[in-house]
């Protein structure tokens, strides 16, 4: 797949198109990515995915407060596994939001990305303050000769799946439900940077990762089941997301993996960690050792439920 910019344009051949910003990449948006490389194929086309970055609402609403569940390398490589042959990613500025629909049609769809066929969920909207909709995207492409295909919504035990309730339930620590609703295991990707090292002398030596992207949506504090593939082999873990209380009075969120029946090095590496469950809430231990024995115990509690976690 290739990731290309408005420079790129110019390479496009005749498209199947779809539309959004996809964010998780969720079992909705799944089902029209589906579509759209099904369609492509079919009529030896390129099947093409439209994202925009910012998120607008980063932009027309200024709400900067916004987290994302992928990072645009995340979406990429989503994306890629499901067949799309080419991501575009338009920035998105204040003078983009203002294109009139026939505006944007006309100069970004057809004169740009040669659209044939366009693939949409069943809530799309488009133009300026996003006033036009499915009907009027039809009737351009009755004007322009192009498919307009609807998608209705995806639903799991009859709740409507969306990114928003799956940032809800991440944020609050529901792993298992954002997971049934993505489709596949929620991740976070970083570096693995340097510690102060406290873990090794407990006997739980962790890797501590640092998440690049500021707007990469971080899951509520407390402790977590973890998988992530090292030299091509699954390795479970479990993993701290939080300020450390009993041993720091600082600010500071950290994320720390304890990787079982794992020794290896990894600074400088960086990885994707698969969260599956969540075990408990922060907590502020009256000493090391009672923190210790919650970590033995955390452990345990870890093993004995992975191969009871539902696969995704």
């Amino acid at each position: 797949m290739k990731i290309k910019t408005a420079a790129d344009y110019k390479q496009i051949k005749s498209s199947v198109i779809t539309i959004g910003t996809f964010d998780g990449v969720h079992i909705g948006h799944q089902q029209i990515i589906h579509r759209l490389v099904d369609t492509a194929r079919k009529n030896d086309l390129q099947a093409l995915v439209l994202t925009f970055f910012p998120h607008p609402r980063m932009v027309i609403q200024n709400d900067t407060n916004i987290k994302l569940i992928n990072t645009i390398d995340e979406k990429a490589e989503q994306l890629k596994q499901l067949g799309v042959d080419h991501l575009v990613v338009k920035e998105f500025t204040k003078a983009f939001s203002r294109l009139t629909a026939l505006e944007y049609v006309r100069d970004v769809l057809v004169n740009k990305l040669k659209v044939k066929h366009i693939i949409v969920g069943y809530d799309h909207h488009f133009g300026r303050n996003r006033t036009a909709d499915i009907s009027e995207l039809k009737e351009f492409g009755a004007f322009y000769d192009f498919e307009v295909t609807e998608i209705g919504p995806q639903q799991i035990d009859d709740v409507a799946v969306s990114s928003t309730k799956i940032r809800t339930a991440i944020s609050e620590g529901n792993i298992p439900k954002a997971n049934k609703f993505l489709g596949y295991n929620f991740m976070l990707t970083g570096t693995v940077i340097k510690g102060k090292g406290l873990g090794k002398t407990l006997d739980f030596p962790t890797a501590n990762i640092q998440i690049e992207a500021a707007y990469k949506l971080i899951p509520k504090h407390g402790a977590y089941i973890v998988k992530s593939q090292i030299n091509g082999a699954a390795v479970f873990g479990m993993m701290n997301i939080g300020k450390n209380p009993t041993v720091s009075n600082g600010n500071q969120t950290k994320i720390e993996v304890h990787f079982f029946d794992f020794s290896a090095s990894l600074y400088g590496e960086e990885i994707k960690i698969e969260l599956l469950d969540h075990l408990r809430s922060e907590i502020k231990f009256p000493n090391i050792e009672a923190l210790k024995t919650q970590l033995e115990k955390d452990k345990a509690a870890a093993i004995h439920r992975i191969d009871l976690i539902p696969k995704i």
